[in-house]
């Protein structure tokens, strides 16, 4: 009795899920027809660079880098990347939010959720002239008998950025153990190190671009310097957060996440589809038949003003690569995702290939040493070459030192589609 029961129970079963399944499959096999339509993500400010590939490392004139960027061909998957460095403009945005984040905090701005849970409320104005309110936040302030100025300022120390992250490398190594484990949480100081342009000089005078670079709107458009990796790092992660945000509340999916690019996608992305070529725009020269200087470096034994800008200049200045990315070389070197070690090339793989870190600062595989790639307003030419390796130690800063980011798009379908203009 219990037998047929039981088939009849399974019978039965069957006959509900035909009956709830795709009412116009005919019971044939269809695919999941609950997911919403796919368009594939557009970031504003960002240049298509298609899947290829290319020969990687510095050419056999190179002497110095032969050893240590050896040729070898890779294969790089298609991916987006900021047209332009990061500018002032931009990232006070992400420094705004920080500091408008701790405000609400202080201030007690929450709202309730359908679930029990609180979230800050962002809607709520913040009254900064409000006495008041200025009483509330005292804490966020530096006095105005300490400040310098004679009156109260925001204390850039408090403007700390907090998020988790989730080491997936280091869980794929670890499949049993809880995920718990592998969360990762970070807090890193959001506003840029303004001092840099007095520590970049011996005996100068810097005081007036150190103390208005940064915030003064001349500058928006200039690159933001003073970041370290971790702060670049920061900032990626706070550009997905407002990325996955918007997209979520439109109903759309979100292919990946904002990042910085390895060390290979930046060379990939500099060449502008130019194999073996010694420039973003070619080579083998830096001037072109006009006279002119094609970037912002040190030329001429040291004449910094020579190629058009005395020290950084804004980020669409100079042309533009055949992807339409401006500034690979010259103006200021860039952050990469990338470990350094020589010889690393004959290690990675020929697929996306790059060099990991671990992500636990404890751990004695841990590389400080992160690759920075592109050369500056402060280098000679040889550091300009799209081949040129250099690296920087992740938690210094410079006035030399910028990044851009890039946005992974894994769409098989499009992945060799031409560059957006």
């Amino acid at each position: 009795m219990k037998k047929t029961s039981l088939k009849v129970s399974a019978l039965a079963l069957l006959a509900l899920a035909a009956s709830c399944g795709n009412p116009g499959s005919n019971g044939q096999l269809v695919g999941d027809q609950t997911r919403m339509n796919y368009k594939p993500p557009q970031p504003i400010g960002m240049m298509y660079v298609p899947s290829g590939s290319f020969k990687m490392g510095a050419s056999d004139e190179d002497i110095r880098g032969r050893n240590d960027a050896t040729i070898h061909t890779v294969q790089m998957v298609g991916f987006y990347m900021d047209a332009t460095e990061i500018s002032n403009q931009e990232y006070r945005e992400f420094t705004n939010d920080v500091r408008d984040s701790i405000a609400h905090q202080l201030l007690g701005d929450f709202r309730d959720l359908p679930d029990g849970s609180q979230q800050l409320d962002w809607r709520k104005p913040i009254r900064w002239r409000d006495p008041e309110v200025q009483d509330q936040l005292a804490s966020l302030y530096v006095p105005a008998e300490q400040s310098g100025w004679g009156r109260k300022e925001i204390d850039a120390s408090k403007l700390v950025y907090t998020y988790k992250a989730f080491d997936l490398a280091e869980a794929v190594q670890h499949p049993t153990e809880s995920r718990s484990k592998f969360v990762r949480q970070y807090d890193v100081p959001a506003y840029p190190d303004t001092t840099v342009w007095l520590r970049q000089f011996n005996y100068a005078f810097n005081e007036p671009i150190a103390m208005q670079y940064f915030w003064f709107v001349g500058f928006n458009r200039y690159p933001v310097v003073g970041v370290n990796w971790k702060q670049a790092t920061a900032f990626c992660n706070w550009r997905t957060r407002k990325w996955v945000s918007a997209r979520e509340k439109g109903r759309l999916y979100t292919e990946h996440r904002f990042r910085l690019p390895t060390e290979q996608e930046w060379e990939w992305a500099a060449r502008g589809g130019r194999n073996q070529s010694p420039y973003p725009w070619g080579g083998p020269y830096i001037i072109n038949k006009k006279g002119c200087y094609l970037a912002n470096f040190k030329p001429l034994r040291g004449n910094y003003a020579a190629d058009g800008g005395l020290y950084t200049v804004p980020v669409d200045k100079y042309n533009a690569n055949d992807y339409g990315l401006k500034n690979m070389s010259g103006n200021v070197s860039e952050w990469t995702n990338s470990a350094y070690f020589g010889g690393s090339y004959n290690q990675m793989a020929d697929i996306n290939p790059n060099v990991g870190y671990n992500s636990r600062e404890n751990d004695p595989l841990y590389m400080k040493r992160k690759v920075v790639r592109g050369g500056s307003w402060r280098d000679v030419s040889y550091y300009l070459q799209v081949s040129t390796r250099d690296f920087e130690f992740e938690d210094t800063t410079k006035a030399y030192i910028g990044f851009r980011c890039v946005y992974t798009e894994v769409n098989p379908a499009l992945s060799n589609r031409r560059p957006m203009r």
